[in-house]
């Protein structure tokens, strides 16, 4: 059971998971509140249960543990997720989850090309052909016939 807690292929599955649900209750709750409001509550929840999850698994680390190049990107990738988080309520507020959710994960094509461009990560034709299918169904579930 401990080396599936160490596979990334499991969390990343459950990631899977709760974003599907996400987009669940995210369009439930947005239903009569204010899309931006309903962003505040949810980022006050996330910031107390990985408080909690912290405190409770004693992987609290001291602030000057952490260096400046990453604090700099972890800044980034916040200022990046609430942007996300925004316009994600807004197209929920505004659309049906079933046709948003699979738009937003249009962000696995730009994870996919931006990690070659950025990052030097290489794709194999196979892996290509992956990131062009997920971008065809994305495109293909959100249409409205």
């Amino acid at each position: 059971m401990k080396s599936a807690l160490l596979s990334w292929q499991l969390w990343a599955v459950l990631s899977a998971g709760f974003a599907a649900l996400t987009a669940i209750f995210a369009k439930v709750g947005v239903e009569n509140v204010n899309s931006d409001f309903a962003t505040f509550i949810r980022t006050i929840v996330i910031l107390f249960a990985l408080g909690a999850i912290l405190a409770s698994t004693g992987q609290w680390q001291s602030l000057g543990s952490v260096s400046l190049r990453s604090y700099s990107f972890l800044i980034l990738s916040g200022l990046a997720t609430g942007g996300s988080w925004v316009c994600y309520f807004r197209a929920l507020k505004l659309g049906d989850a079933a046709r948003v959710a699979p738009i937003d994960k249009l962000s696995v094509v730009l994870v996919a090309v931006f990690g070659v461009v950025f990052l030097g990560e290489r794709l194999s034709t196979q892996n290509w052909l992956g990131v062009v299918l997920i971008a065809a169904g994305a495109i293909l579930v959100a249409y409205k016939s």
